[in-house]
């Protein structure tokens, strides 16, 4: 049984990185992480987390023994350069290659056990989308019922003005043509005249 694990675009050179992975290839897993904790390189820190990720998806989801676990492959590839320039004498630029690597872990058992199927994680009572949509009908009536309230008013309103018999006048109709300002001496007589007369002179 072979469980896999792979770490892509990782931002430390192949060169670099394959001087870890020729400590840990063929180890036990117990003793490849003790060589990884304690080892002053910085790609150690990578390849440990992606070998603790390896060795939690054979135990959890494959059920194997942790201690039977070997490190068969560890395979780096070349991922994409990225390309920066640097400034150098007699104005001219000189690339920079800041290059990329891509790791591919393989576990595999020391003593076959057979193979084995992935377990499936079982969701009891699924939700449904059409449930999330349909809300409870008494907000659906609660907001029906202030839009009513809301109309009933404004008829209201509007009934007591027309009972009072006050007529609501817009000063700004009251000017001479588009000009919204209120001429004449026929505005003087309404507040609104008042305010709003222009002053000749």
């Amino acid at each position: 049984m072979e469980v896999k694990a792979t770490l892509k675009h990782l931002r430390i050179a192949p060169r670099k990185t394959r001087l870890v992975a020729g400590l840990i290839r063929g180890l036990e897993v117990n003793k490849a992480l003790g060589q990884l904790k304690f080892l002053n390189k910085k790609s150690a820190g990578p390849i440990l987390k992606l070998l603790q990720s390896a060795i939690s998806s054979a135990v959890n989801n494959y059920d194997l023994d942790r201690n039977n676990l070997i490190i068969k492959e560890v395979r780096i590839e070349d991922g994409k350069t990225l390309r920066r320039w640097m400034p150098r004498a007699h104005g001219r630029a000189t690339i920079i290659r800041k290059r990329m690597s891509h790791i591919y872990l393989t576990l595999s058992e020391i003593v076959d056990s057979g193979k084995k199927e992935a377990k499936k994680i079982k969701v009891e009572d699924p939700v449904k989308l059409d449930d999330l949509a349909k809300k409870p009908k008494s907000e659906k009536s609660e907001k029906i019922s202030k839009k009513e309230k809301v109309a009933e008013n404004k008829i209201d309103k509007s009934e007591k003005t027309e009972e009072k018999g006050v007529e609501v006048v817009d000063p700004r109709s009251l000017g001479k043509g588009k000009n919204s300002k209120i001429e004449g001496k026929s505005s003087a007589k309404s507040f609104a005249g008042k305010m709003f007369r222009r002053k000749s002179g």
